[in-house]
């Protein structure tokens, strides 16, 4: 960021930015040279703070490390017209990017709230990616992103928190701002515009793969994929309260000692596991993790695990 930051942000010009940037990027591939776990991100923070003399230098230099690129494009109407102004020259916000070098299918995009029509299919003919932020958008009242137009492009979207501008870094939060978000959209321009509980997930998961670069690797329970999942536990209720059942007096115990769930199960709810997965959606959070893999190692477990699964996860 070569202008329009804070003195303590801003670089002292854009061949500097560029040499820190790549410095930080060299310090990252030195720590995980594979680029198993953390990966080298070129960021300029978004095309106001920066000089297009830096943006451009950025470019380069991710095409020259084959890195990929993260920044925010068409977050709020007033964003916009800051950008025509600093850069006349350029057709629209996404060809400030586009013209800099930084549109690649290693491009991730923050927002893309207000994107006409010809940025979506430039930014699909670029094979570069939208991380949607529901409730960042909401938050600093930027407006509600239309993801059915971009997922109706062919343009990849996956879920993103842009924290702080909300107020929580859990993506099943965002997978519940998301369906909310659709339905605003859906009031003004239609019904076909809501997502399902079904395509919020996707976008979470898949979606967050593929924008990630990671489309082969994660996001779905497949064969060949690594194993990142969590497990979520709730208790099995019927009608008239806990299920009086071995299973039920054993989560009751859990439950009890070392483990407070926001959700039930009601017995007739498992008659349909699309409603529970529903209902784990709009009503679940953290309590509900029993326990956490990542790349099929344990990570973290609750007591519940343990009581539920009879210890099989030291096994």
């Amino acid at each position: 960021m070569d202008r329009m930051s804070p003195d303590e942000y801003r670089d002292e010009s854009a061949a500097q930015a560029v040499a820190d940037s790549e410095a930080s990027g060299e310090y990252i591939v030195g720590l995980d040279p594979s680029g198993t776990l953390v990966r080298p991100v070129v960021t300029p923070r978004f095309a106001p703070s920066c000089t297009h003399e830096a943006l451009a230098s950025l470019g380069d230099l991710a095409r020259r490390r084959d890195w990929a690129v993260q920044t925010h494009i068409s977050e709020n109407k007033a964003e916009i017209e800051m950008v025509a102004e600093l850069f006349p020259e350029a057709k629209h916000y996404t060809d400030v990017y586009d013209t800099a070098g930084l549109l690649g299918s290693k491009t991730i995009l923050a927002h893309a709230v207000h994107l006409t029509g010809a940025e979506v299919a430039l930014v699909k003919q670029r094979g570069s990616h939208i991380a949607h932020c529901p409730l960042s958008n909401t938050c600093l009242t930027s407006g509600a992103a239309p993801v059915r137009d971009l997922l109706d492009a062919g343009v990849s979207v996956g879920l993103g928190t842009d924290m702080s501008g909300g107020y929580s870094p859990s993506v099943l939060e965002m997978v519940r701002q998301a369906l909310g978000v659709s339905r605003h959209v859906a009031m003004e321009k239609g019904e076909r515009y809501k997502l399902t509980v079904e395509e919020a997930l996707w976008l979470a998961t898949r979606g967050g793969a593929e924008v990630m670069g990671l489309g082969e690797k994660v996001g779905a329970f497949e064969i060949g994929r690594e194993w990142d999942a969590i497990m979520v536990v709730m208790e099995d209720v019927d009608d008239g309260g806990i299920d009086e059942g071995e299973e039920g007096k054993v989560q009751k115990e859990a439950k009890d000692t070392t483990f407070s769930t926001p959700m039930d199960a009601f017995k007739w709810q498992k008659k349909n596991w699309n409603d529970v997965v529903a209902k784990w959606v709009y009503t679940g959070d953290d309590r509900n993790v029993g326990a956490v893999w990542v790349k099929g190692r344990l990570v973290h477990q609750t007591g519940v695990a343990d009581a539920v699964l009879g210890g099989t996860l030291h096994e």
